[in-house]
């Protein structure tokens, strides 16, 4: 499934500062509804990915959204990029941590709730 694991590794260590990049920790939302959102992304161009985002009718899309427009204006702030050629290179959620809460039940017992968080990454890069 995974290959040239050792070469991207070096490739991705090697364009690590030039390519811009933002992450939203602790979003208060399972990752696993967060990764059927950022699948729509991956691989796209800067403007289709947000005309995505607008028009999908998902919880997760408005924090995906916000994130990536965040990349965006680092990408044109800080590194000098031209918006209308970045695509979205990398996207990625990763499980947070997770608030465990008690609900009470029936008979005196109780029942364990998990509030579930995640981490997303957007990095994009310049189309070549």
């Amino acid at each position: 499934m995974a290959t040239r694991v050792k070469e991207k590794a070096i490739k991705h260590r090697e364009n690590d500062d030039k390519r811009p990049k933002a992450t939203a920790r602790y979003i208060r939302m399972s990752s696993r509804k967060v990764k059927a959102v950022i699948d729509l992304i991956r691989d796209k161009d800067l403007g289709e990915a947000q005309a995505i985002l607008a028009n999908t009718p998902r919880a997760a899309t408005e924090p995906v959204l916000k994130l990536l427009n965040s990349a965006a204006a680092n990408a044109e702030n800080n590194l000098g990029m031209n918006r209308d050629i970045l695509y979205v290179a990398e996207v990625y959620a990763n499980q947070g941590p997770t608030l465990k809460r008690f609900r009470p039940r029936a008979h005196g017992r109780a029942a364990r709730i998990r509030k579930r968080t995640s981490h997303i990454t957007i990095v994009l890069d310049e189309k070549k």
